[in-house]
């Protein structure tokens, strides 16, 4: 049996989102060194505040200031910390009840090792030198010997300059291993080979192959090469430049389309070149144009074919 690929890869992306008054409010405190709660109906003190109460949905618009020192109440020890995470060296998780709140707030904690970390202990805020209205404002947090400061005080949430928006990433790092039938057509394209299996059922042939068929549910194993030429069934124009096509050098915009290979009954994807944006079209008939090392199609080019007749790929699209 062949070996089966695997190999690290990332998923990345900025997420942008707007704020509204509480959560405005939380992050321009703590650009301050203020830490904000939000009282609800029945007299808790919510911290990290909410817009709505969990338990009744009832809106929240009631600010309380808390403080920046607290008890823990449960945590864990990260031996291994990993990229972007608070610290650099080994250090706990701990939730923290910070005094006058009635909730937890999850962050790290600086501490020499997992003994010297216990549930009750007391901690106070290490404030980071620079900060722009974020969690990251709160460095960590630290030991502190000190008893439980008083009630919450009531806060109107105006600040200067208050931060409205914040721009959150996102990544995810994992191993992916394709499997017996992806690693086959993966294999097939190093050749520029495109394979696929068709079904014993339905005798449906499936680019990229799965394993098994998504109609029938049965396993598949005959290869089945198609190609290489195919047809646009549908497609969309890419207006919005992202990282990855910038560093490959593509300029927007550009066509993204779903193509249907000579001989397989699954469109795949593909980015159709060699044609004017405007002048892609369903039924265009293109054929692959392959990367210098020869690993996959860069993208897609006309054959000089005729339009493929509707009827041949209605059902692919």
């Amino acid at each position: 049996m062949p070996e089966v690929l695997s190999a690290p890869l990332v998923v990345e992306f900025p997420f942008t989102r707007s704020l509204g008054p509480v959560q405005s409010a939380f992050l321009t405190g703590l650009r301050e060194r203020t830490v904000l709660g939000v009282r609800t109906s029945d007299g808790r003190t919510l911290v990290p505040p909410v817009e709505y109460d969990p338990a009744t949905a009832e809106e929240l618009h009631d600010l309380v200031e808390v403080a920046a020192t607290g008890t823990v109440t449960t945590w864990a020890w990260n031996p291994s910390p990993r990229r972007g995470q608070p610290l650099a060296r080994p250090f706990a998780w701990v939730l923290v009840r910070l005094d006058g709140a009635d909730t937890a707030l999850l962050h790290a904690l600086d501490a020499p090792g997992p003994d010297t970390v216990r549930t009750g202990m007391r901690v106070r805020v290490r404030w980071a030198e620079e900060r722009a209205g974020a969690i990251t404002d709160i460095a960590c947090f630290e030991p502190y010997e000190s008893e439980a400061a008083g009630q919450p005080g009531p806060h109107s949430g105006e600040f200067a300059d208050p931060v409205t928006g914040i721009v959150a990433p996102a990544r995810l790092d994992y191993t992916h291993s394709p499997g017996r039938a992806q690693t086959g057509y993966i294999e097939a394209l190093a050749d520029r080979r495109t394979v696929g299996e068709r079904c014993p059922s339905c005798r449906k042939v499936y680019v990229p192959p799965r394993g098994a068929c998504p109609t029938c549910g049965v396993a598949t194993d005959e290869r089945v090469e198609v190609g290489p030429a195919g047809t646009v069934t549908t497609y969309c124009i890419v207006n919005i430049k992202a990282s990855h096509t910038a560093n490959l050098g593509i300029e927007v915009p550009y066509v993204y389309a779903h193509i249907a290979l000579d001989g397989a009954d699954l469109a795949l994807h593909g980015r159709i070149g060699g044609i004017p944006y405007d002048q892609v079209r369903m039924g265009l008939r293109v054929e692959p144009v392959w990367s210098g090392g020869g690993r996959h199609p860069d993208h897609y080019r006309p054959t000089g074919e005729p339009d493929a007749d509707y009827d041949t790929y209605k059902e692919l699209i």
